[in-house]
């Protein structure tokens, strides 16, 4: 009964005419995002940051999460329709999404990520308002601690789940740490890491950051690897799939939603893991094994469900702990820091408006998404053929306005510039950004944690290890180590590094 009361409270908060425009507006632009390629829901969410200082809080997180969810949508369009994924995560929707097109089917593998998407994301909704109040009252159980052995799991195994060489991943992750400590400490009211300059005394702004190596960096790198476009599929028809392609996609659709939605909440890229995951498992078990690649409905189904349950469970850790899960999760947390909200388990309590308007606003952006997605293809369509000179120095002037609004100093302009030359050299060494964004957000977490908890201990160090929960956590987190240092896991990461 609480549930549902809950729920009630949720949904007639999200019903009020400026919330339902919001998640409109955010499930559009996530959607638009999804469907350019390069430009991924953190850089967006990093744009529009300052947007959202003067809209209501519940408003801008409704939007925000509609941009993140939208996104997983968006990114399946020009996956099927000219094998030019829009997200990372619809890279293996092209796999036969596109062989799909190809034969004249793209209305059905369009249909088919539609309804898979919108399976996962009401499941995925529901798994957020039966769990997350649980983990609430669990994460009112930690102390300092229990919340830095958690942050510094949640920093292993964003390293475990990261692509491309672990040596790249340990050290963007150590990169974002440093870059965290620079600024005022708290404690001693020393500058630390300003080299003298007054502007860095507050230290540096995760929406600079985020801007430079997610915004500038794929810009950068996205002129300079301009691709062709060509959209080959002019008409689109059939966007209803039939009874028998129903019954091939309903067992992967379930078995994707389940796969995404616990990949999900691990820190890391848990939407794309998941869409691999669930893709791989249904290449092993389906009767159609032969279709795989050439134009299987189940290699569309399957991994669109998984990409937008993980989407959606990812604000699990976010809502509950105040742990973030993605890049995304970093950027909603900042979001919340600045409309005064201290992310954590008090925010159930504190703001349940807010929390359960949130998750009503799920089913509600899903609804949405469904209406958007299938009759406004053309309109997708024609936005992917917008040319690179016109589109990047557009979004380029917007970061620009962004960045110089936060405290109208042009020093910080400057510094997303600099972010976006790292995060160009850092594509061009395949060095993922998204690490160093997490140990960039938990660093200054982990640091005053660390120093709360030997404080209330008088420095004695075991406090880590004779309180249980911390000391299971710190565990994991060696074993997580153990396993990805192990020969075999290491000889499949390298070979997927080279190929």
């Amino acid at each position: 009964m609480e549930l549902i009361a809950n729920l009630g409270l949720g949904f007639e908060t999200a019903f009020t005419l400026t919330n339902l425009m919001y998640c409109l507006i955010g499930v559009f632009l996530g959607t638009a995002i999804g469907v350019l390629p390069g430009l991924g829901p953190t850089a967006t969410i990093a744009m529009l940051l300052p947007v959202t200082f003067g809209l209501p809080p519940i408003a801008s997180l409704i939007m925000l999460s509609g941009i993140y969810y939208g996104s997983q949508y968006g990114g399946s369009t020009t996956a099927i329709l000219v094998n030019l994924p829009g997200e990372a995560a619809s890279v293996v929707t092209a796999l036969d999404g596109y062989q799909m097109a190809r034969q004249g089917r793209a209305g059905k593998a369009l249909a088919a990520s539609a309804i898979g998407s919108f399976i996962a994301g009401t499941i995925a909704t529901v798994l957020i308002a039966l769990f997350a109040p649980p983990l609430a009252e669990v994460a009112l159980k930690f102390g300092p601690a229990e919340y830095f052995s958690l942050m510094v799991l949640g920093l292993v195994v964003a390293v475990v789940l990261a692509q491309g060489s672990l040596l790249h991943a340990i050290g963007m992750v150590v990169l974002g740490l440093l870059f965290g400590l620079i600024g005022t400490d708290v404690n001693s009211g020393m500058a630390r890491f300003t080299f003298e300059m007054p502007q860095l005394a507050d230290g540096i702004s995760f929406v600079i950051i985020a801007m430079g190596m997610f915004g500038l960096g794929e810009i950068i790198n996205n002129i300079e690897n301009e691709a062709t476009r060509s959209v080959m599929v002019k008409k689109i028809e059939g966007l209803w799939p039939s009874k028998d392609d129903m019954k091939r996609i309903i067992g992967p659709i379930l078995r994707g939603t389940t796969l995404g939605s616990a990949l999900g909440i691990l820190p890391g890229s848990g939407s794309i893991l998941g869409a691999f995951a669930a893709y791989s498992l249904e290449k092993r078990i389906s009767k159609n094994k032969d279709q795989f690649g050439k134009g299987a409905i189940e290699g569309v189904a399957a991994p669109e469900s998984a990409n937008n349950a993980g989407a959606q469970t990812s604000f699990i850790p976010m809502l509950t702990l105040g742990i973030p899960s993605n890049p995304v999760m970093a950027l909603m947390i900042g979001a919340m820091i600045l409309q005064g909200i201290q992310p954590g388990p008090s925010v159930i309590t504190e703001q349940p408006q807010l929390f359960w308007g949130v998750i009503a606003s799920m089913w509600i952006g899903n609804f949405f998404l469904v209406i958007l997605n299938l009759p406004m293809i053309g309109l997708w369509v024609r936005m992917i053929l917008v040319p690179y000179p016109l589109l990047y120095p557009a979004i380029l002037v917007f970061c620009c306005i962004g960045v110089f609004s936060l405290n109208n100093a042009e020093f910080d302009i400057y510094m997303m510039a600099i972010f976006g030359v790292l995060g160009y050299v850092f594509a061009k060494l395949k060095c993922e950004p998204a690490p160093m964004l997490l140990g960039f957000i938990l660093g200054p977490l982990m640091e005053e944690y660390l120093r709360r908890a030997l404080v209330l201990s008088r420095g004695d160090a075991s406090v880590f290890l004779t309180r249980p929960i911390s000391a299971v956590m710190l565990a994991l987190s060696i074993v997580a180590i153990i396993v990805v240092l192990a020969p075999a896991v290491r000889k499949k990461r390298d070979a997927a590094l080279q190929e």
